[in-house]
């Protein structure tokens, strides 16, 4: 349809109406206004439609009753009923009734701004598409009426005035003349008037433009707004979530950081180090290849399950010390972070690599006296299981070498990039002496007092029976005196450790048939005096 401003004169063409207006500028500004009707009248209905698709509470419908209707406030519910359901002693019930309320508060938030968008966004474009563009269409559609009845009026009124002059009765035809005109005036009348209606109508629309414009951006800011009150709910609870799960003190202990799993459990010795303790203390002690020999792959992924759960009731794993081995050996090699640090490798290793003995043994120390707190105190209880087992070795088959050779691997690993076995040949020369030093010496390095390695009280927590084990006499015990470099509870630790470790050993035999052995040590400005009355052959050239 075009309307088209020719002359000041009115007539129609073929599909359309041709309305003439004075200035050519108006004649321009309508008909883009007349484009843009239809198509504007025609997106915004599509986009109604998908809009109306995107709610998910029922159009019309207020607050309360959409919140109820909500998918989300359906799934709250589900939550709180299951929550309830488990009760405070399953985490999981606590889980699903804080997750279940903030659910709820999501529905609300969600429910509220359904409404806005249907009183602030979806009303004004149904009105848009729906009622002031069909409005317009209606008034352009009425005007065309009134043009054909214009034309109509004029033509037969044009054709009486013609005929006027040659007509019998002159009387009649002026008489008839005049209705004509009167009905042609009356004609145009209307036609001019609904003219300006329906130009009026198209102007205020274009005026208008801008704000329909914005229903577009207000969606944006609304949704913009629900997202952020959303979010704000969402964290208000986390740290309500953060802290229950914090508290729950029922979470794997294999895989997770030692420091992390102590301070979660209140314990100063990792569970599954001591339970793997306790229970190869009362059956595995003369258990022969012990950390050797593979267990079954279902008994320890069981004991490794019921570990993880903090439990205490162990007694069905007694009887095979193999798998509580093989259960320990695990839980070294998934730390996170061996037990020995990733930290003080470098130094591990080039303590290691001192060819003196004695200036080596004394560099193990000082980087074993360096271990963090928590790493160094469960490091000394497995040591100190360690020398225990190797005491057994006539039995067990177990000496320290062995166990080094099997369990130093899983204590300390270089932090690299690489496959297993790319670690282990790099590193297990070094970690296999450094454990079989540590462990031939436990009590050196890890002085008890006047308590031996046969009666260390390896039931730190109480929550194990001690068992009865008989011990073997210590080797070590009241033999050896040597003095460590300054440590951290020493009264002298302030004195630099690297430059304690200068020793000059002075060994003195008495006759050829003498078992005694002594041996004199200048630590620094210390005179340090070594004792044996039943030394290794080896303990010389440590």
């Amino acid at each position: 349809m075009i309307i088209s401003v020719l002359n000041g004169t009115i007539g129609s063409i073929h599909f359309g109406i041709l309305v003439n207006f004075t200035f050519e500028s108006n004649v321009h500004i309508i008909l883009q206004i007349e484009r843009r009707l239809e198509n504007v009248r025609f997106v915004s209905h599509n986009v109604h439609k998908k809009m109306v698709m995107c709610l998910q509470g029922n159009v019309g419908s207020d607050v309360d009753k959409r919140h109820k209707k909500l998918p989300v406030t359906a799934l709250s519910q589900s939550m709180l009923d299951g929550g309830s359901q488990l009760g405070d002693e399953s985490l999981i019930g606590k889980m699903m009734e804080v997750c279940g309320e903030a659910e709820n508060k999501l529905a609300l938030e969600q429910s509220q701004h359904e409404v806005q968008l249907e009183r602030d966004i979806l009303e004004p474009l149904n009105q848009l598409a729906e009622v002031d563009i069909p409005n317009i269409l209606k008034q352009r559609k009425h005007l065309a009426k009134l043009v054909l009845d214009f034309d109509s009026a004029k033509a037969r009124y044009q054709q009486v005035t013609k005929a006027f002059p040659t007509a019998a009765n002159a009387q009649a035809m002026a008489a008839k003349v005049d209705t004509l005109k009167e009905e042609m005036d009356e004609a145009q009348n209307k036609m001019e008037i609904c003219k300006d209606q329906v130009a009026a109508d198209m102007y205020n629309f274009s005026s208008k433009e801008g704000e329909y414009a914005c229903y577009y951006v207000l969606l944006l800011e609304a949704q913009a707004e629900y997202h952020r009150r959303a979010l704000a709910s969402i964290e208000s609870v986390l740290p309500t979530i953060q802290s229950q799960q914090d508290k729950w003190t029922e979470k794997p202990a294999f895989g997770t950081a030692l420091e992390e799993h102590l301070k979660r459990t209140s314990r100063e010795i990792a569970l599954p180090m001591e339970a793997c303790i306790m229970m190869l203390l009362e059956t595995g002690m003369q258990e022969e290849g012990l950390f050797r020999i593979a267990a079954g792959a279902s008994k320890l992924k069981k004991l490794k399950a019921a570990l993880d759960c903090s439990t205490s009731q162990l007694e069905e794993f007694y009887s095979d010390p193999h798998a509580v081995a093989g259960a320990l050996k695990s839980y070294l090699r998934e730390l996170p972070e061996p037990l020995m640090t990733y930290q003080l490798y470098e130094e591990w290793i080039q303590a290691s690599n001192i060819s003196d003995p004695d200036k080596r043994l004394q560099a193990l120390w000082v980087v074993c006296d360096m271990l963090p707190k928590a790493n160094k105190t469960n490091f000394r209880y497995l040591v100190k299981f360690l020398a225990k087992l190797a005491l057994e070795s006539d039995v067990n088959k177990m000496t320290a070498s062995n166990i080094a050779i099997v369990l130093g691997p899983n204590l300390l690993w270089a932090k690299t990039e690489g496959s297993l076995a790319e670690m282990a040949a790099t590193t297990s020369v070094h970690v296999v002496s450094i454990i079989e030093l540590i462990i031939n010496h436990a009590s050196w390095f890890f002085p008890e007092g006047k308590t031996t390695i046969e009666n260390v009280d390896f039931n730190v927590s109480g929550m194990f029976a001690m068992p009865g084990c008989p011990g073997t006499p210590d080797s070590e015990a009241g033999t050896i005196d040597r003095r460590r470099p300054g440590s951290q509870g020493s009264l002298d630790s302030d004195t630099p450790r690297k430059d304690r470790y200068k020793s000059h050993p002075r060994v003195y035999r008495h006759d050829s048939n003498s078992t005694v052995v002594s041996a004199s040590y200048v630590v620094a400005s210390e005179s340090v005096t070594v004792k044996a009355d039943s030394l290794r052959p080896e303990l010389g050239a440590v």
